[in-house]
Parts: C-alpha cells; structure tokens; sequence
C-alpha cells in the first residue's frame, strides 16, 4: 500500500533566463487582447516554447502572429510573422516546427524558414473551435487540443490525435481521430514516458485529466488526476525520465511538479510575472524553460531529473 505524501512541496526559485528584447515590443490594442484581455494593451504574449537539436529556443507571440528564435548566446531573431495566432509549437523528427493556431488550425514552419504552411485547417468541412497546444509520440501521431472559448459553461472541447501521412513523414495528411471530447478548455497535451497515457490540461476546470491509451489507440477512464485553484488554471505541460509531469499555471506564478501519483512534490517559482504559460525542457538535461507571458521573459529553473526523450530528437 502507499503512504502518502501530504508534506509541503520543495520550491524551486526560477531565474530570468531572457527576455523579448525592447525591440519587438509595441504595446497596443489587438483584436486578440479585445477578446481575452479587453481594456488592456500588450505589447507580447509568449507561448510554445519549443527546442531545435541545435538548441534554439522557439516561442510564439500568439497576438502578433510572430515566431521567435532564441539562439544559444540568447539573440532573438524574428523567424516568422504572419496573420494567425500560434500558440503551441513541436518540433519533429524531419526538422520543422508545427504549430497550432487559433486562428488558422495546425500549421508546419520548415526549417527553411519562410511563413507556416497549412497542415489541417478543419476537420472534414468543419472549423475548429481554436486548437491550442499538440505532442507528439514515438510513431510520429500528432495529439492537439481544440479550446476555442470553451469552459465549464460550454464543455465541447476536443483532444485530436493526427496519425502520420503515409506518404511521408511531416505532410499532415493521415487520420484524424477525435480522441476525447466533452472538455471544457482543454489546452495543454502530455505523453507518459510509457506512451499509454495521455494528460490534459483543462484550464477552466482547473484540473489536469489523465487517460490511459488502449492498444487499439482508443482512451478509457479518462478522470481528474488534479485539481487547482486560481482565477485561470493549467496550461502547458512537460513530462520527466521518472514520469513526472511538469504543469504551467497561468495564473499561480510558476509551475507545479506531480508524482504518479498526483502529488504536487516541487513548485517552480516565478521571480518575474505570475502568468507562466507553457514549459520545455532542453533536450538532455534538467533545466525547464517557462514562458512568463505577463512580462514577456523566458525563465530557467534546475529540475530533479531531466526531461523525458522526445520524438524530434530520437
């Protein structure tokens, strides 16, 4: 039988690892912040962090359609701007980043650079409702979430799994499998090490679900792993080589550390801004990038144990 662990988390205080230079920033009215933030201006919202084999840091700047690069002597470089709004980013196996856009659905930068191409924009002649993050497993399925303004109010809220084209690796025109449905916000999207469970952020839920994967591709059980609390909730997610699962929370100041079991056994601070979006980690080693979206800064923190192996870099 387990014993359970009810004692206090370890805090871990983040660093400022970056920030997005003074200038890119132009604080302004968008139709993004009419909608999600009305009555402020901004001059970034940072998503998607996402690591070359290079070890470039991209991220999305979901208001302004861009796409950065951060190289490894931390020099930002506009890598695209366009009129979407990306939010999560992947990068796979043959090198290009896809992204998932509010506006526009599942998208492909390549690693020619150029403005993303279409991957999916709707499912057979229906719109999504807003995708938001995606993950890959080691036979190159795609798993993305489809949030749009859904919440408790309105749970219709999609996980899709998007198998891989048979005409190679990267085209996007596989099947498309609506994995779960009835969600309200899904965001977030997260593997086990194993590959048979998925975890999903469901960020107007405050929760995170967990749902084991059959071997016929199919989930059952799909149940709340863990509740939160705030005025926003779960965001992006990272897994660790112990299956730990690292959980951003937009509106808590930092990101919580999981157990298998569910227990929150670490919490990573934020120095700088209480709106951590989305984590990553570098390839290989323990330290977990957060994007900090109230102050457009890229923190760093020292984890227990490195990040779990990733289909891009396998």
């Amino acid at each position: 039988m387990w014993n359970l662990d009810f004692s206090p988390p370890q805090v871990i205080e983040a660093r400022v690892f970056t920030r997005l230079p003074d200038s890119f920033r132009n604080r302004r009215r968008s139709e993004w912040c009419d909608a999600n933030k009305p009555g402020h201006e901004i001059d970034s919202f940072l998503e998607g962090p996402s690591f070359d084999r290079a070890g470039n840091l991209f991220v999305t700047d979901i208001p302004y359609g861009r796409i950065f690069r951060i190289s490894p002597a931390l020099e930002w470089t506009l890598a695209a701007e366009y009129d979407g709004w990306p939010n999560g980013m992947a990068l796979h196996r043959d090198g290009s980043l896809w992204i998932t856009d509010y506006r526009r659905g599942l998208l492909r930068h390549s690693r020619e650079g150029g403005n993303p191409e279409t991957i999916l924009g709707h499912r057979n002649s229906e719109s999504f409702k807003g995708v938001n993050d995606l993950t890959f497993d080691f036979d190159g399925n795609c798993y993305f979430t489809d949030q749009g303004q859904t919440g408790l109010h309105d749970p219709s809220g999609r996980v899709y799994r998007l198998s891989p084209s048979p005409l190679g690796e990267g085209r996007g025109e596989g099947r498309l499998e609506i994995l779960i449905s009835g969600i309200p916000s899904p965001n977030g999207v997260a593997l086990d090490t194993t590959g048979k469970v998925i975890f999903v952020a469901v960020t107007r839920a405050n929760q995170v679900w967990r749902g084991p994967l059959l071997a016929d591709g199919s989930v059952t059980k799909v149940g709340a792993f863990r509740t939160f609390f705030g005025a926003s909730g779960p965001d992006g997610m990272a897994v660790d080589v112990e299956n730990r699962l690292v959980v951003a929370h937009a509106s808590l100041a930092g990101a919580f550390v999981l157990n298998a079991r569910g227990e929150v056994t670490h919490f990573v601070k934020s120095p700088s801004g209480s709106t951590v979006t989305n984590v990553a980690y570098r390839p290989g080693t323990s330290k977990l990038v957060m994007t900090e979206s109230e102050t457009g800064t890229i923190l760093e923190a020292d984890l227990p144990a490195p990040g779990a192996p990733l289909f891009s870099h396998a």
